[in-house]
């Protein structure tokens, strides 16, 4: 029989090591001989076989309990060129791989998927599907795995930020990794009970003006001094960068461009620059707050799995060698309600881009509806009722009117039905924290 390989690609998530533990242990003793290829396919793109190593069980057993990846990992990507991949390919069958088991996001699906038609089905792949984002199209809302690790370290780290921010009268504005979708921003901050949370999801309509970003932010420093509080917590998915108008943005800060001269979403710094933009609508206003920036996603892409995550990825690493072997190929392995279920590709495919399907935050759900109630944001019942209206118009050294004129654009279409989820300054905004006044 011929051999069983697997790679790790993209940025690393909790769990990986569960992954190739497990389905090392079920393919050894299944008496097929298991090879990991080191640094994902950087040197096999090279036609390099030089950096693989045998996975045995002694090897694997007891690495499920630790974060990163035992055999490496990296971004980069055979199929940049028709010389690299046909290298990946020649590289592959000259190590007597038969069978490969890909561990990474959607583009290692796509990449897993011409392997195997390249090969003519001589390479079986299989999938396991990872990113802290949550963000692939797995049914029934599985999460994809490492995103409960992340959440729930992010929530450890957020916690401690909250009462900093409490002690110190500040306010942080806590970037989380997420590049389209905001399942993780919103998990966190749903989480702890942060102030306010902003993804991508919530303008769906198109570009967003900057000055709108900045005014929801800034009505919630507002509506927080109102009811006497001058610190408060802000979770934001990166992927934001990707909703504002670039022109805008481009006032603030340089944007980093790629050789084809796109936005780098990735590299601005949205903290930063967001922060800029509040303070300045702020200072017109006479108000002075102190933000920080902080940024979550290298602290929990590596953390050591919850018990969770460690648990999944063993039933996913068993799955995808016990189905490889048993002649399974071009799958997406898969556990929902404790069973196994392996999803074709072209299933997975969106057929309007030819990739997988992106799952995007359902903002029409009853989680981010109680979620957005919690949120202590400017809301159209604010502008309809007068002693709340004057009470954030004297803190922005307004009229009502004024604050009206000024305000009233984030709510004019507003057409969230909100649950009543009771007081919206929250009692308790971490350990050590006191009621507010």
């Amino acid at each position: 029989m011929k051999k069983l390989a697997i790679v790790v690609a993209g940025g690393p998530a909790p769990g990986i090591n569960s992954v190739i533990g497990a389905a090392t242990i079920r393919a050894s003793l299944s008496g097929v001989e298991v090879l990991g290829i080191q640094d994902g396919f950087k040197w096999l793109a090279e036609g390099d076989i030089s950096h693989v190593v045998p996975l045995t069980i002694a090897d694997t057993s007891r690495i499920h309990f630790r974060g990163g990846s035992y055999i490496g990992i990296s971004r980069a990507n055979p199929t940049r060129t028709p010389e690299h991949l046909q290298r990946t390919i020649d590289a592959l069958e000259r190590l007597d791989v038969g069978m490969l088991i890909t561990i990474g996001g959607d583009g290692t699906a796509t990449l897993a998927q011409i392997i195997s038609e390249k090969t003519r089905g001589k390479i079986r792949v299989v999938h396991v599907p990872k990113t802290i984002d949550n963000d692939i199209d797995l049914p029934e809302d599985t999460s994809t795995f490492g995103f409960q690790t992340a959440r729930h370290v992010g929530v450890e780290i957020v916690k401690n930020l909250m009462v900093d921010a409490k002690t110190t009268s500040r306010w942080y504005y806590v970037i989380a990794q997420g590049r389209k979708a905001g399942h993780l921003a919103l998990a966190i901050g749903k989480s702890v009970g942060a102030t306010n949370t902003l993804i991508p999801e919530e303008f769906r309509k198109g570009r967003v003006p900057f000055a709108t970003v900045v005014d929801i932010l800034a009505g919630s420093v507002i509506k927080r001094l109102a009811y006497g509080r001058p610190d408060g917590i802000a979770l934001i998915a990166e992927g934001l960068a990707d909703c504002i108008d670039p022109e805008d943005l481009a006032k603030y800060t340089e944007l980093p461009r790629d050789h084809m001269g796109n936005i780098h979403v990735a590299q601005i710094n949205l903290g930063e620059v967001l922060i800029k933009g509040v303070e300045e609508r702020l200072e017109r206003l006479g108000i002075k707050a102190t933000l920080i920036p902080k940024y979550i996603g290298y602290e929990v892409r590596c953390a050591d799995p919850i018990p969770f995550d460690m648990e999944y990825t063993r039933d996913l690493g068993h799955c995808a060698a016990r189905y490889i072997i048993q002649g399974g190929t071009e799958a997406v392995v898969s556990m929902i309600d404790g069973r196994f279920r392996p999803i074709s590709f072209q299933d997975m495919k969106d057929p309007a881009t030819g990739r997988p399907r992106v799952r995007m935050v359902d903002i029409d759900s009853d989680r981010y509806l109680i979620a957005r109630g919690f949120m202590l944001r400017l809301k159209r019942e604010d502008f309809e009722k007068p002693e709340e209206l004057a009470r954030f118009a004297k803190v922005a050294r307004l009229t009502p009117d004024a604050f009206r004129d000024q305000f009233f654009h984030l709510v004019k279409d507003e057409s969230l039905v909100v649950p009543d989820v009771g007081p919206q300054l929250p009692a308790n905004d971490g350990p050590g924290s006191k009621p507010a006044p």
